[in-house]
């Protein structure tokens, strides 16, 4: 293997461990999924999907760490949930802007794909935007990628080889073609929602309300 082979491996290897420590497991006594620690307050990002209804709700973190979360908001149609978990100074992931990607970009999927704890597939862009012809024509924006996601993937990152999220994984439409809600759309759900600011600051808003 060349200088340059190994080089790569050990530098998105390191991009990878730092995404995978922003990545918790949300079990809803169904099934698992994934999700994104968003802030380090405890703010955590997933599919709407992966709450199943919301009750028996659990996250546990990459320290094995396990809480009963709160439910800030779900938008159905965008497919996006907002939790917190009573923890402090959580690793978090970089954002990136999908807006950027190109075709044939390298990128990776992170989740816990049939229990398999930090599970990592790779593969490349096939387009960014809200027309691909095996999608809804609703006018929601998609990240697809040619890549192999499972059950469990979603809710969890879909990451360049820096390790920044690009998208939020959500379904797969093919053995190979996994789609992601883009982040750019993730970070308009949370300011609609409300969750612009930390945690900490909306209890005092609430309070003082």
């Amino acid at each position: 293997m060349s200088n340059v082979v190994q080089q790569l491996n050990a530098e998105m290897s390191g991009a990878l461990g730092d995404a995978r420590r922003a990545l918790v497991e949300i079990r809803n006594g169904r099934g698992a999924g994934s999700g994104i620690v968003w802030r380090a307050d405890g703010l955590i990002v997933t599919n709407a999907h992966v709450l199943a209804g919301k009750q028996h709700l659990r996250v546990i973190l990459p320290d094995a760490r396990e809480f009963t979360p709160r439910v800030l908001a779900v938008d159905p149609q965008r497919d996006l949930a907002a939790l917190a978990v009573d923890a402090r100074d959580l690793p978090t992931i970089t954002l990136g802007d999908a807006r950027l990607l190109k075709p044939g970009q390298w990128v990776m999927a992170l989740g816990h794909p049939w229990g398999i704890a930090g599970a990592v597939t790779s593969g490349v862009i096939i387009g960014e935007g809200a027309q691909f012809p095996e999608m809804p024509e609703t006018g929601r924006e998609w990240v697809v990628a040619s890549l192999r996601m499972r059950p469990g993937h979603s809710g969890g990152p879909l990451v360049d080889i820096d390790g920044k999220i690009l998208g939020i994984n959500t379904l797969i439409t093919g053995p190979d073609v996994g789609v992601a809600i883009p982040v750019h759309v993730a970070k308009d759900f949370l300011r609609r929602a409300g969750l612009a600011d930390t945690i900490k600051q909306r209890k005092r808003q609430e309070n003082f309300v």
